[in-house]
């Protein structure tokens, strides 16, 4: 029998989302200037204010309430209309020290021996029916928000749209989970108040059918554009009126969107935020190198999907277990059990191991922080930092390195893959 499988994602002008790009734009600065700074920066956002919280153990200092504000007028938030602007919010910083007792937990005089950061539990999953190895859903989910960014950016065809918006997508799968086409599809996206009720709802509906949706199937594989079909449903802007949004519409914090961040209700999730946390923090950094593992493991023809945990104990390097699930699509003669073990002799999942083989201490987290952690394209680019005290910067980074397939042969050779 059928089943339909659903996933959403907001934009960058979602409060939540604003709040968890205004926390990893501090980190990268942070980064940017002490690569060993440990910093876990929390923020919550609302009408006409930004508090900034948590705690940072850094040898550089930063002007937090610039930075703030240049990830809030970047976004789209520049005009008083909103009800939130980056040139005239309110922005409060209450950041403070790190914990000493949480700084003994990961100091170590051998940096390979640095521990977790904290204890807790990390997913990883990749699956192959998308070229990015990501669940469809939320796949669509983000395709969808980022051309509506794109036409409100350009503000020619769409020139009403304002930034905070939701997208969900509903895909029909066949009883061997292979997508069988988009059932539903939901956009709900804030605007300018421009005409009576019923006509601007009128027009944001044929706009955003007849100019976003051919947009964003145009740049899909073929495979995927052929699961968009009569039978899809669309609802756009199902409640109505959508002029007050943002922060000015509902309160924003730093990592309410953990789901819209990895797989989309997809595998698992362990619980912890990324957004604001440095690389010590195995939150971040190992569900990082559990989506590497997966995403490798389903490139190299392991299995069609697969589901990779990792857990840790705060102060310890070592992972206190490893689990891999396949679902029974594992295209070897060995089991999940043995397939983890394999795994955890390949790579090495100690936190400061992890983030060198990954180059997590760069200022590389801006960019993770809408739109998903997984399943961009992995990509070298300069990025320029300013300190009022050391100055301006330059750092050539590399993005989305736990996107790479850089494991796939030796996990082929490991398993006697072809």
């Amino acid at each position: 029998m059928p089943y339909l499988f659903t996933s959403e994602s907001v934009s960058e002008g979602h409060p939540d989302k604003v709040a968890d790009q205004i926390s990893d734009a501090l980190l990268d600065h942070f980064l940017a200037f002490d690569p060993n700074a440990k910093v876990a920066c929390e923020t919550l956002v609302t009408t006409g204010q930004v508090i900034l919280a948590g705690e940072v153990r850094s040898k550089t200092y930063i002007d937090v309430q610039n930075v703030a504000r240049q990830v809030i007028n970047k976004i789209g938030y520049t005009r008083e209309a909103y009800g939130f602007s980056g040139d005239s919010c309110g922005v409060i910083s209450l950041i403070h020290g790190q914990s000493p007792d949480i700084h003994r937990a990961v100091k170590r005089s051998h940096n390979e021996q640095q521990g977790a950061g904290d204890q807790g539990i990390m997913f990883g999953y990749a699956t192959r029916e998308t070229e990015n190895r990501m669940p469809l859903a939320l796949d669509l989910s983000h395709r969808i928000l980022q051309e509506l960014a794109q036409l409100r950016r350009e503000r020619a065809a769409i020139p009403y749209l304002r930034p905070d918006a939701k997208a969900q997508v509903t895909v029909a799968y066949s009883d061997t989970d292979e997508p069988l086409y988009i059932d539903t599809i939901v956009v709900s996206t804030q605007h300018d108040d421009f005409d009576a009720d019923e006509k601007m709802l009128r027009r944001i509906k044929t706009d955003l059918k007849s100019i976003l949706m051919p947009r964003v199937i145009k740049k899909l594989p073929a495979k995927a554009q052929s699961l968009f079909t009569d039978r899809t449903t669309y609802y756009i802007n199902p409640t109505g009126k959508f002029v007050i949004g943002g922060p000015h519409g509902d309160s924003g914090l730093t990592g309410r969107k953990i789901i819209v961040d990895t797989y989309g209700g997809k595998g698992s999730h362990g619980g912890g935020a990324f957004s604001g946390k440095d690389p010590s923090k195995v939150d971040r950094s190992a569900s990082y190198a559990a989506r590497h593992i997966a995403k490798n493991l389903v490139a190299a023809g392991l299995a069609d999907q697969v589901l990779v945990q990792l857990s840790y104990a705060i102060g310890v390097a070592e992972p206190t277990s490893v689990y891999v699930n396949t679902f029974g699509s594992a295209k070897v003669k060995a089991s999940d059990g043995e397939i983890a073990r394999k795994v955890q002799a390949l790579f090495d999942l100690r936190p400061a191991a992890i983030a060198d083989r990954l180059r997590l201490h760069q200022p590389i987290y801006s960019e993770t922080a809408a739109y998903g952690h997984m399943g961009k394209k992995p990509r070298v680019v300069t990025k320029i930092f300013e300190s009022p005290h050391i100055g301006k910067i330059e750092r050539e980074v590399t993005l989305f390195t736990w996107e790479k397939l850089d494991y796939v042969e030796r996990i082929k050779k490991i398993f006697g893959l072809r």
